[in-house]
Parts: C-alpha cells; sequence; structure tokens
C-alpha cells in the first residue's frame, strides 16, 4: 500500500528534526523535507541540513530559495515604514514565516501530498503563521506539528532521538537559532524569564573588529542603492554586502519583549546589523526629505503594517493597500547615509541628499530668516494664539484661573 505524503517544514534544528524521525517511523508517512530560505543559509549549511534530513529518513530534501521574493514583497515595505515591533526588533523572524508557508505549502500541492508538517510549540507565533497560511492556501491538507499537539519537551525529543539511533551535538541544539536575509533570533534557557539576557557566545557573530570606520548607504526610492559608493541592482545582494560589513561590529544586538498572537508575553534576543542600520539611516534620510504630515502618516501606517505582518495576516487585502500607500512616500527619498562604525554601536553622522528640504531658500534654523519678516512673525504667533486665549480667558471669567 502506497504511503501517504507529508512535506515538512524543516529547519534542522531539534524540532524539526524529531519530526523526520517521528512521522516516518511512528506514523508511516512518506516525508518529504523542505527548508524554504529567506537569504540565511550558506550552500554549506544547505548541503548540511540536507544530509541531516536524510540521515533521518526523509524520502527527498529540496531547498526552496524565496530569498529574492520575501525581500519584493515584505522587507522593502518594512524599510519604507520603518518598521521595528515595540522600537526594538526588526521583526525577522515573524514577517518570513508567512514567505516560507507559502512556500511550503506550494510545493506540497505541486507532489500530491496529503498533510503538511511544522515544528512549532503550542506556545508561540510560528504555530499561527504556518497554520493560517496554510489552511487559506490548501484548506483540504492536513496540518501536523507534533511538538504541539503532543506537547513535547526539548527533553523528550532529545531521548527519542538517542533511542532512535540519531546522534547529534545536542549541546549545539540548547539555542533555537532561525536565520534570515533580515535578522537572526535567538531563543534559549535565558529568554525564557525575565532577568536574564543572552551571554555573549549565544551570538552566532561575535565583534572582531578592530576600529572605526565610516560607511555609506545610498537610497534610491527609498531602497537601498549602494554601500560604500558601490552600486547594488540586487537589493538582496546589497544588504548582504552591508551585514559583512557591520557583522563584525556585533551591531543590532538586542532582546525584545513583546506581545504574542497568542496573547501572553514572549522574550527573544537577536542579531540584525545590516536591517537596524538600514532602517535607522533610511529614516534618517526621511526626516530631511518628507514632510511633516507624510512623516506623521508613515510613522502610523508602518506601525501598523507592523503588527499585522507580525500577527500573521500578510495574506489580509488591505496590507496591499497600505503597502501602495508606503510606496508612494518613497520618490523623494533619494540620498546618501555616513554612518560611523564603532564596537556594539553606530553614530548617525549625516546625509547628502538633493532632495533635502533643509537645503532651502526660506531660512537657516535658529539663525536668519528668508521669506518673512518680523511683522509677518507677529501677526502670525497673534493669529495662532487665538483659541489658547479663548480657552484661558473662559478659564478666568469661570474662576477656574486666578
Amino acid at each position: 500500500m502506497e504511503k501517504e505524503k507529508v512535506v515538512l517544514a524543516y529547519s534542522g534544528g531539534l524540532d524539526t528534526s524529531f519530526c523526520v524521525k517521528y512521522l516516518s517511523e511512528d506514523c508511516g508517512y512518506e516525508v518529504y523535507t523542505a527548508i524554504a530560505n529567506t537569504g540565511g543559509f550558506s550552500p554549506e549549511e544547505l548541503k548540511e541540513k540536507e544530509e541531516r534530513a536524510m540521515a533521518l529518513g526523509a524520502t527527498k530534501h529540496v531547498t526552496l530559495d524565496v530569498t529574492k521574493e520575501y525581500y519584493e514583497k515584505s522587507i522593502r515595505f518594512m524599510v519604507f515604514g520603518n518598521v521595528l515591533r515595540n522600537g526594538t526588533y526588526p521583526i525577522s523572524v515573524s514577517s518570513e514565516r508567512t514567505f516560507q508557508a507559502i512556500a511550503i505549502i506550494n510545493y506540497a500541492k505541486s507532489i500530491g501530498a496529503s498533510a503538511v508538517a511544522h515544528g512549532s510549540t503550542g506556545a508561540g507565533n510560528d504555530q499561527v503563521r504556518f497554520d493560517l497560511t496554510f489552511q487559506i492556501l490548501a484548506p483540504d491538507i492536513k496540518i501536523i506539528a507534533p511538538t504541539r499537539d503532543m506537547t513535547l519537551t526539548r527533553e523528550y525529543e532529545i531521548d527519542y532521538l538517542k533511542k532512535h539511533g540519531f546522534h547529534a551535538d545536542f549541546k549545539k541544539m540548547e539555542y533555537s537559532i532561525n536565520k534570515g536575509l533580515w535578522g537572526t533570533s535567538i531563543g534559549g534557557k535565558e529568554t525564557l524569564v525575565s532577568n536574564e539576557t543572552l551571554p555573549e557566545e549565544a551570538y552566532p557573530t561575535q565583534m572582531t573588529a578592530k576600529s572605526d570606520s565610516r560607511i555609506s548607504i545610498d537610497f534610491e526610492q527609498g531602497e537601498i542603492s549602494a554601500v560604500n559608493g558601490k552600486k547594488f541592482t540586487d537589493k538582496v545582494a546589497a544588504i548582504q554586502e552591508l551585514e559583512k560589513i557591520v557583522g563584525p561590529y556585533a551591531l543590532g544586538r538586542d532582546m525584545h519583549i513583546g506581545d504574542t498572537i497568542i496573547g501572553i508575553k514572549g522574550r527573544v534576543g537577536f542579531e540584525a546589523g545590516a536591517p537596524i542600520l538600514i532602517i535607522a539611516a533610511h529614516k534618517m534620510l526621511e526626516k530631511h526629505t518628507l514632510t511633516k504630515w507624510q512623516q506623521y502618516w508613515k510613522d502610523q501606517i508602518g506601525t501598523w503594517y507592523g503588527m499585522f505582518l507580525h500577527e500573521a495576516q500578510y495574506l489580509e487585502p488591505v496590507m496591499r493597500d497600505m503597502e501602495a500607500f508606503l510606496l508612494s512616500s518613497q520618490r523623494n527619498v533619494n540620498g546618501r547615509v555616513l554612518i560611523d562604525l564603532k564596537p556594539y554601536r553606530y553614530v548617525l553622522v549625516g546625509v547628502e541628499s538633493d532632495f533635502d528640504l533643509m537645503k532651502t531658500d526660506f531660512g537657516e534654523y535658529g539663525e536668519i530668516n528668508k521669506a518673512w519678516n518680523a511683522d509677518d512673525m507677529k501677526g502670525f504667533t497673534k493669529i495662532l494664539a487665538n483659541q489658547m486665549k479663548i480657552y484661558y480667558n473662559n478659564q478666568i471669567k469661570n474662576g477656574k484661573i486666578k
């Protein structure tokens, strides 16, 4: 009798390693493992993960590269919106999971799989992101999540794998590390409590820079276009180039504390040197090139867009409407941003742009006015004060203010 096919969203970590063995041996499935790569793995790492999947009992393993799609449909809009969850986290994993889920479910449909599986626990956000996307795009395909559905502990999974003859460096699996183009998240025992932080060795990139340096990032209509004067048409390559430069400075490290989709608080460590610098530089350039009200509404929409993306609502049609606004707002966000790099920190130096609204014939802030005179200012201030004058006059009449 032909076995049923299941496609497992595979990362090579403890949970998905357990899932391969469990689904093939205990459940009798023909397991197809698939990594949806969002730019976080080298060819050597991908090869290693494939070999592990096959050793665990996978029938076939594939790598689905969705990096460019992830940039075009998500990252650039997060840059346009200067999206930082709770002002801190560039929602690295949050944003990429939906695109991984889309790739996985499309692959499952292409090979006629009757089920899809993932290794998410029952206490996090990823279960929602995978399940929701799978349900919308393939409602007839069964969803299996062994770690969640069986309420498994890491100790149980390690013991199970050892009993079934699979041995690995389980010490390395103490931390759950998710790598992608837009940053790396790190979860471990310190992130499960409120009063500890990750040790230095938990971060995949170590501080090795020997001296300070100055770099430049160019933007064209809000998108990164050059690094240190080197032009890029491939935006993914530009981000990767910037990461090579800033990685040795150990920039973009922090601990994100936020509200999960399921209503509990959660903590995760992350390092995202290139994303943090790109967003900071982009935001500074916008301060010079956008009007006050463009910035105001972009702030509202960027925060809202990031929240919906975080909460697995990417497929909601209103997201396309918000993207149209964000795209329109970027037509004048052109120029170069200068940044000084130092160990563990950076300094935004300034911008060079033909669209800089500080370059004006109307005046120089705090120095000289050119487009109005003293009498204009006196009249303007008098009219501007009218509403408050009326209010305070009323308060005095009614004895509220003496």
